[in-house]
């Protein structure tokens, strides 16, 4: 596994540095300008991305395959007494150790280097302010799930890892259900809609869709960035679309309705549970795969020490680096099929290439990125690929 990460890593390094010429259908769209900003921007972002990922990755390896590890596993028996303990303490010592590694990339890669390209609104103390709730919830999600599959793992030593399956599975969904409800409003606030036009824009575009919509919600997006975007949540019965505030503001009407459209589409195709279903079936293959290698190599005598969440870490950070080509092409596949749909409901292909030229010009999206980094790592076509897609679908009028 760590031989595969590497091969992958270092092709993704070699064509963010050595990037090429883009697709020459880009200048019908964009200027010598907007793609040389675009890819400066891309490349930095991938850079740091890169380097985190290595540094990251370096230190698991050092720390597992080494005695640090495993020494730090015994002082943590020794302190805290009982096994529940010594568990949540070697989980939070090695989480801190990884948060110090990674705070400095995410601090330039979400606050400086946005600052830099004139896409952050937040200032400093906000951006610590959403990184300490994210922590916050990551530690208390994580310490949590850590506990139940120590438990899972010596509980039913034979069969755990479909134990620890079936409770991530029923996470997932209910994750769904709650995350808008309980999470979103801790970083940002939404509203109703109230502008009649997007109301009945809506309305019309769901009843075309044959989906009933449950809310429409703007959120504050331009209070940490000017980029634009748009997403839909809920499953079964309660469906609502959320719109940042800077799409509203920035673009006009066509372009607005062509990204809910978009989100129709989502919704037509039954996206959110097909997604789940992958993910729970992407879980299984991994604890499987796990499971395996534990039975292989990796003995103890009783209860798992600690240190066992030191090769779980490993393992987990390795198996979702390789899994990613796979996840992104599914996520590309789902999204190709929203834009068609958009095309559908709205009737106007035009307004749909218009509104991607105008994303990618305004959050500087790499419009044409090496063929191995968009199917590495973008859950979303390029945006030439869904110029492309849309142009072969236009009438023949048009």
């Amino acid at each position: 596994m760590i031989g595969i990460t590497v091969v992958f890593l270092g092709l993704y390094l070699w064509f963010t540095t050595f990037p090429g010429r883009p697709a020459g259908d880009a200048y019908r769209y964009f200027t010598e300008g907007d793609i040389v900003s675009a890819r400066a921007y891309a490349s930095a972002s991938r850079m740091v991305s890169a380097i985190n990922f290595s540094v990251e990755l370096s230190f698991l390896i050092w720390f597992t395959m080494g005695t640090a590890g495993r020494y730090l596993s015994d002082w943590c028996e020794k302190v805290a007494g009982r096994y529940t303990l010594s568990i949540l303490l070697y989980f939070f010592i090695l989480w801190v150790i990884l948060r110090i590694i990674n705070l400095p990339f995410s601090l330039y890669s979400g606050y400086f280097l946005q600052k830099q390209w004139g896409f952050s609104t937040q200032t400093l103390m906000s951006w610590w302010m959403d990184y300490i709730k994210s922590a916050a919830l990551d530690l208390v999600l994580s310490a949590t799930g850590v506990i139940l599959l120590f438990f899972a793992v010596n509980r039913w030593p034979g069969t755990w890892h479909i134990t620890a399956w079936a409770f991530i599975s029923l996470w997932l969904v209910v994750q769904t259900f709650l995350w808008p409800i309980l999470v979103e409003p801790l970083f940002n606030k939404f509203e109703a809609a109230k502008d009649p036009q997007i109301i009945a824009m809506v309305k019309e575009l769901a009843d075309k869709a044959g989906i009933p919509v449950n809310q429409v919600l703007i959120m504050d997006a331009s209070r940490r960035t000017t980029k634009a975007n748009a997403y839909f949540t809920g499953i079964g019965r309660i469906k609502r679309i959320v719109l940042y505030d800077t799409l509203l503001k920035d673009y006009p009407e066509d372009e607005v309705r062509a990204v809910i459209a978009h989100e129709m589409g989502h919704w037509r195709q039954g996206h959110i549970v097909k997604g789940l279903l992958e993910s729970s079936l992407g879980i299984l293959i991994m604890l499987l795969i796990l499971h395996t290698f534990m039975k292989i190599d990796i003995h103890f005598n009783g209860s798992y020490p600690p240190y066992l969440w030191a090769y779980l870490t490993l393992f987990f950070v390795l198996a979702s680096y390789i899994a990613n080509p796979i996840y992104n092409y599914e996520s590309r596949r789902m999204e190709t099929e929203a834009d068609r749909i958009s095309v559908m409901l709205t009737e106007d292909p035009n307004s749909v290439i218009k509104l991607q030229v105008d994303l990618a010009k305004r959050n500087l999206s790499d419009m044409s990125p090496p063929l191995f980094i968009e199917w590495f790592a973008y859950t979303h076509p390029s945006t030439m690929h869904r110029i492309e897609m849309v142009e072969k679908i236009k009438p023949p009028s048009e």
